[in-house]
């Protein structure tokens, strides 16, 4: 299985900022964290 980069923490923190209204562009620049792995972890 492939180690995530992100820890759970992160990825809670980086969707409540997106759904506090911050783009997803934003958030790849402040977090590395890409269009698709953001509505990834928003599906999962």
């Amino acid at each position: 299985m492939m180690r995530s980069r992100f820890t759970v923490e992160q990825i809670i923190g980086v969707l409540k900022e997106q759904e506090a209204g911050i783009s997803v562009a934003d958030l790849y620049r402040t977090h590395g964290a890409s269009d698709a792995m953001v509505r990834k972890w928003k599906a999962g």
